[in-house]
């Protein structure tokens, strides 16, 4: 099957399943962290979720509660031929506040939380070194309180969850000003917030 894989990835020009690689990351809100990594080339998908917890197959109302130990997450399929794991690192530092322990915006719990959930060692070095560059150059006073974790179960949120600034833009644009998170940005990281 691996050889189909590779045979129709050579007539459409389509990277093949076993090329493509993971990165899961947590910011917050996943509904806000969807939208600054589909734009990028070299992202196949991007899924919001919950990983990092100890229930198995945890719904919304579950994870917000705060008992299951998950985070709002989300899971993102590249394409590394086009987009390096790096820039996904940078994409993510910049979306969010990494100077807040267990809370992003005006979403508090550890369910919101900021981590990066590496999936082998080359993203452990890389998401290490990362953050490692930015607690020397950060233009915020704060310490960097991020966490980096081993990737583990990822459990896709709901279907109304998915892709929620496409679905209800109004609704999403509304959350996201009142909730702070713009402006939050901009503060932390200047011209560089979003990107």
């Amino acid at each position: 099957m691996a050889g189909l894989s590779v045979v129709l990835s050579a007539i459409t020009g389509a990277p093949a399943a076993t090329d493509l690689e993971k990165a899961t990351f947590a910011g917050g809100c996943f509904w806000c962290m969807e939208h600054p990594f589909d734009k990028l080339p070299g992202v196949v998908s991007v899924t919001s979720g919950y990983t990092g917890g100890h229930e198995k197959a945890p719904s919304y109302e579950e994870v917000s509660s705060g008992r299951t130990g998950h985070a709002e997450a989300v899971r993102i399929v590249f394409d590394p031929s086009r987009v390096t794991y790096e820039k996904l690192l940078s994409v993510f530092w910049h979306n969010i506040d990494p100077t807040t322990r267990d809370r992003q915006f005006c979403d508090a719990g550890h369910q919101y939380r900021s981590a990066i959930f590496y999936h082998n060692e080359e993203q452990q070095r890389l998401a290490l070194q990362s953050k490692t560059l930015l607690e020397k150059t950060k233009p915020f006073r704060e310490p960097v309180v991020t966490e980096l974790v081993q990737a583990s179960e990822f459990y896709p949120a709901e279907e109304y969850h998915q892709h929620y600034y496409r679905k209800n833009p109004i609704r999403y644009k509304y959350y996201t000003t009142v909730c702070g998170r713009e402006r939050r940005l901009k503060e932390l990281w200047g011209s560089e917030a979003g990107h």
